[in-house]
């Protein structure tokens, strides 16, 4: 199942994880970077997934009662300085806008001296404070609550070591955020977010993931709870691809977000607020990848089926571009996954191999081939993105017309739940749950050095007892997994009725707690 060190037809030779990975967003033309360091422009192929992306998790998101708005990316100082913990959580991140205008001096353009703004103003990192505000104007009786609201936006934080879709300066993303009345009704909100996130990754992006609540350590600044979904990529690592989060009432002193109960006595909202972003790309890439390139489940796949015409100058080329255009409008009036199949037929002037390979690299669910004989016999030659070769040996299927439109609909499925299965499975083995000690966590890991993080062995995640420990020595624990380069994932949803000892306390245990390296 290891990734790490394989020799990959993307690269040609022996690669590291990362090497495969950005071999991987190059090769499938996802995106690239911008000349601003640390940001990315994300190319049709990339934002064709994010478009998916987007419809498919916004119904999601409505269906719970949600309405869509949006919020300004500029966000004065001032509303930061309320709320003290959230504002260190995020203070080494922010990027600061201190001037309105440029200035031509000494033939430069600079910030005009006179321009100097009274307040500084904060790129969006994330939107609780400016939401929060306007919270407290909206909502005046229980009568307007619950408010739920969720913005599709960018946000910036400015991250020193970057990645492509996993770690960048600014990212798209959703942030949902909710008001209630009572911690009963935001935790909820909470959770039912939760859930969302962890059946839209596994049905949608056919990515397993592992549900459950984050370590205090671990938590958004200034949350009572933060709950994620756990995905494991194919180094081993985690990555986290959704979190929720239960504010309790923190974020509504700060910003007075009130309202007038039954008695006409004031109470403070209980709060949450949750969100994914094009991350979620990255963990699909590191899911389903292969050496080959990219495998795109079918449910976000831009286009479902491509349809390459195998042109040759000769006059039999017009019947073939009949065929195929005949063929790909029959597919659009399937449904495949819920949805009218998305198919393409690909008349770009390039060698009909070099296109067939192209789609391989991007990872379309289906590719055909056509040539003058499947026109003739009313054929289909087609293979599977998810199985696509067995040894070196391409694996090609051939199918009269009429079956192929009629089977095409199974087909996606088939192959959505396949890449599904395989992740599950890879998942499911790669999880240790037998070791009781924090010395056994070292041996199996085993230390590495930061050189040599990225290329480290595939060790998967361990899942053991732990007493939930806090303050110092909750400190003491993060800081003997950082020697290991070990983080505390989650404590699943799931738990069992009982629980050894604590792993680093040797205290009771009172739940579970995943481990591992992450992104």
């Amino acid at each position: 199942m290891q990734r790490a060190l394989s020799v990959s037809r993307l690269t040609g030779n022996k690669s590291t994880f990362p090497d495969w990975y950005q071999a991987i967003v190059r090769e499938a033309d996802m995106a690239e970077l911008s000349p601003v360091r640390g940001s990315m422009i994300i190319k049709p192929w990339g934002y064709g997934v994010w478009e998916r992306i987007q419809q498919t998790m916004d119904r999601r998101i409505k269906a719970m009662g949600v309405d869509n708005c949006y919020f300004p990316l500029f966000i004065p100082l001032g509303f930061f300085a309320k709320e003290a913990e959230h504002v260190e959580g995020f203070a080494k991140e922010m990027a600061v806008v201190t001037h309105h205008r440029l200035k031509l001096i000494d033939g430069k353009l600079q910030p005009d001296p006179d321009a100097k703004l009274d307040e500084p103003l904060i790129v969006r990192p994330t939107s609780e404070t400016i939401i929060g505000d306007a919270f407290s104007r909206w909502i005046k009786s229980h009568r307007d609550l619950p408010m739920k609201i969720n913005q599709w936006a960018n946000v910036v934080r400015w991250e020193m070591r970057t990645r492509l879709f996993l770690r960048t300066s600014e990212f798209l993303w959703q942030e949902g955020h909710t008001a209630h009345a009572s911690r009963e009704d935001a935790l909820k909100s909470t959770l039912e977010a939760l859930e969302m996130y962890r059946e839209f990754s596994e049905t949608v992006l056919a990515v397993p993931v592992i549900a459950g609540e984050k370590p205090e350590n671990e938590r958004f600044p200034g949350a009572d709870n933060t709950f994620s979904i756990e995905a494991m990529m194919q180094d081993g690592k985690a990555l986290q691809a959704g979190t929720s989060h239960y504010l309790g009432t923190s974020f509504a002193r700060a910003q007075n977000i009130r309202y007038q109960g039954d008695a006409g006595e004031l109470e403070f909202c209980h709060t949450s607020s949750w969100g994914t972003s094009t991350r979620l790309i990255g963990g699909l890439i590191m899911t389903h990848g292969d050496d080959d390139g990219l495998r795109l489940p079918p449910a976000v796949a831009p286009r479902q089926v491509v349809v390459v015409p195998m042109l040759r100058g000769k006059p039999e080329d017009t019947e073939v571009l009949a065929y195929g255009q005949a063929l790909v409008k029959d597919l659009e009036q399937q449904f495949a996954l819920g949805e009218p199949i998305r198919a393409l037929l690909d008349v770009k002037d390039q060698k009909s191999a070099d296109k067939r390979w192209n789609w391989v690299r991007r990872g379309a669910p289906i590719i055909v081939e056509l040539g003058p004989r499947d026109a003739a016999g009313g054929q289909v030659t087609f293979m599977r993105r998810d199985d696509l070769r067995d040894g070196d040996r391409v694996k090609n299927q051939a199918m009269s017309r009429d079956d192929f439109v009629t089977a095409a609909p199974g087909l996606l499925a088939s192959i959505q739940q396949t890449l599904f299965d395989e992740a599950k499975a890879r998942l499911d083995a790669n999880i240790v749950s037998d070791l009781t000690t924090f010395d056994q966590v070292a041996e199996h890991f085993g230390q590495v050095a930061d050189e040599d993080e990225e290329a480290s062995p595939f060790r998967g995640w361990v899942r053991a007892s732990w007493s939930r420990p806090s303050g110092d020595d909750l400190e003491a624990v993060v800081q003997k997994l950082k020697a290991f380069k070990l983080t505390l994932r989650n404590a699943p949803m799931d738990q069992p009725v009982s629980f050894g000892p604590c792993i680093f306390t040797g205290a009771p245990g009172v739940e579970e707690i995943l481990i591992g390296r992450s992104y």
